[in-house]
């Protein structure tokens, strides 16, 4: 048995026989044999329907005898029998070609799925409403496809922006003109050019590359130029100024921010892969490439760049935009230029900036010298900036954490404060300091200590080291007792320390001096001793 085709195709065919087209015609829009159009045709009772000329698409179609344009000559000619264009809105639509000549099977119900589609309904609850409102037999695919194209088939215009005085500048690079070096050969050059938004004011200036250093300084001689700064930037996604493209939260390069802070400006690139939301500078780099820079060749950037300063000044302030149908040049002096915000007082500092491991002695190296950072960036990558005279260290927010004298290669800097507590050795920290802790054992400790440094000097830093030392491994009272039985024998070793803590030895005794004593003979006996040892030698 024949495949047969579905209704709404069978409609289709009967209304284009209607209007006046061919069998073939009908077969080859409709992707459809002609025999099988004539089939429909002649079971529908139409064969003998004359078939006007279509060479002339103004002449309408002769209806039919008996067709509904001849009960109504108000209802339109292309309306099949028994179709209701006249009834209500919920019924089927007369059929209407599409743009890729196939038919849907939700095309009868065109009007409904529409109104529903504006509410906001989705094509699974259209889908459904069509069935249970309106008896609809398509399946839900064709009527998800048939919304889809709905949707496709009418795009939303894009919306222009436009800007106060003084409040936009968009910026974008593009090719310039070649530079010819001495040796005979061609070098490439960027154009960089950035244009006010309201009045197409623009300034350009070649460069060789695109980095963010060279990009910073075309910005500043534009401002310069312009002698002021707009308030919002609006930059593509180049890689000199975006580190990370993201429209609703861009990772913009930490010097392009420091730049921006620097003239109180705002900086919102574009969303990726959307070159309409910098149009005006879109145009305007190809107008200073096909108008200014076209066919010509330079012996230098300076060149080029002096030549680019008299075009802008001569040709491209001079012109009345196509847009705002006003002289550009005007425009910016009687109104832009006073807008803009003030310069100023000194040019942005550059410096050379990148990103830094710290070591796990917590230094990082920075043109072969090595700097300190706070022990808790211990690890972890931080943002360096140096200019020759001053070392910056910031974290991964940019928040200042340290700042160095820079210094000589193979030199070290390292802050102090930079250093753990528990690091810092008590020879560091100084003979005062280990007293002080000392004094925390016991006053005899103390005394033992001060003897210690009179005697041994600095040998006796590491001595007092080694006391506190032992205060985490034994009781201060039996530090404090062996000190005081150290310091009765004269002993300023840590090795006698030690060993009076383990034996508790008790100090040492004073003797009593005897004035008289039966074994110690008087004065003048050792007197008359000595004067007749004299008298006998002689």
């Amino acid at each position: 048995m024949a495949n047969r085709l579905k209704m709404a195709v069978i409609e289709t065919i009967l209304t284009l026989h209607q209007r006046g087209w061919s069998n073939r015609r009908i077969g080859d829009e409709l992707d459809i044999d002609r025999e099988t159009v004539a089939r429909y045709i002649r079971q529908a009772g139409l064969a003998s329907v004359a078939t006007p000329s279509v060479t002339d698409p103004s002449k309408p179609a002769n209806a039919p005898s008996g067709s509904p344009a001849d009960a109504d000559p108000s209802k339109p000619a292309n309306a099949p029998s028994g179709s209701p264009a006249d009834a209500d809105p919920g019924s089927p639509a007369p059929l209407t070609r599409p743009a890729n000549g196939r038919f849907s099977d939700c095309e009868p119900w065109r009007k409904v799925i529409q109104a529903k589609l504006d509410l906001g309904l989705t094509a699974q609850r259209i889908y459904q409403d069509l069935v249970t409102e309106h008896g609809a037999t398509a399946s839900y695919y064709s009527v998800r496809r048939f919304v889809q194209r709905l949707e496709q088939t009418q795009p939303l215009p894009f919306r222009r922006m436009e800007c106060a005085p003084g409040e936009e500048a968009q910026v974008d690079f593009g090719t310039g003109a070649p530079i010819l070096t001495p040796d005979g050969k061609r070098r490439r050059t960027h154009v960089f050019r950035i244009v006010l938004s309201y009045s197409r004011k623009a300034y350009s200036e070649v460069v060789y590359r695109q980095t963010t250093d060279e990009f910073l300084r075309c910005l500043e001689n534009a401002f310069a130029h312009f002698g002021g700064v707009p308030r919002i930037l609006v930059p593509d996604n180049l890689k000199a100024a975006v580190l990370q493209p993201d429209w609703f939260d861009p990772e913009i390069n930490p010097k392009l921010r420091a730049f921006a802070a620097h003239y109180g400006l705002a900086i919102l690139p574009t969303r990726p892969a959307t070159p309409r939301h910098k149009g005006k500078v879109e145009k305007g780099v190809g107008y200073v490439q096909d108008n200014g820079l076209k066919g010509l060749v330079f012996p230098s950037l300076e060149a080029q760049n002096g030549h680019l300063l008299n075009w802008e000044t001569t040709v491209a302030d001079t012109r009345i935009h196509g847009t705002t149908r006003q002289q550009v040049g005007k425009v910016f002096q009687e109104i832009e230029r006073a807008a803009l915000l003030p310069l100023p007082v000194e040019r942005f500092p550059f410096f050379h900036e990148g990103r830094r491991s710290v070591h796990t002695d917590g230094h990082i190296e920075v043109a072969r010298a090595y700097y300190s950072v706070p022990p808790e960036y211990l690890g972890r990558r931080v943002w360096v900036r140096w200019d020759g005279r001053l070392v910056r260290i910031f974290n991964e927010r940019l928040e200042a954490i340290a700042v160095h004298v820079q210094n000589e290669p193979g030199r070290f800097s390292t802050q102090a404060a930079h250093i753990p507590t528990t690091k810092i050795s008590g020879s560091e920290r100084g003979t005062v300091w280990l007293l002080t802790q000392i004094r925390r054992i016991g006053p005899q400790a103390v005394g033992w200590a001060e003897a210690v440094l009179r005697v041994r000097g600095l040998e006796g830093v590491r001595v007092l080291q080694g006391l506190l030392s032992l205060a985490k491994r034994h009781p201060l009272a039996s530090i404090d007792r062996a000190c005081a039985v150290a310091r009765s024998r004269d002993e300023y070793r840590l090795r006698t320390i030690r060993a009076l803590i383990v034996h508790a030895a008790p100090p040492q005794e004073p003797l009593p001096f005897l004035d008289d004593h039966p074994m110690i003979r008087s004065l003048a006996d050792y007197e008359q001793l000595v004067h007749d040892s004299f008298h006998k030698e002689h």
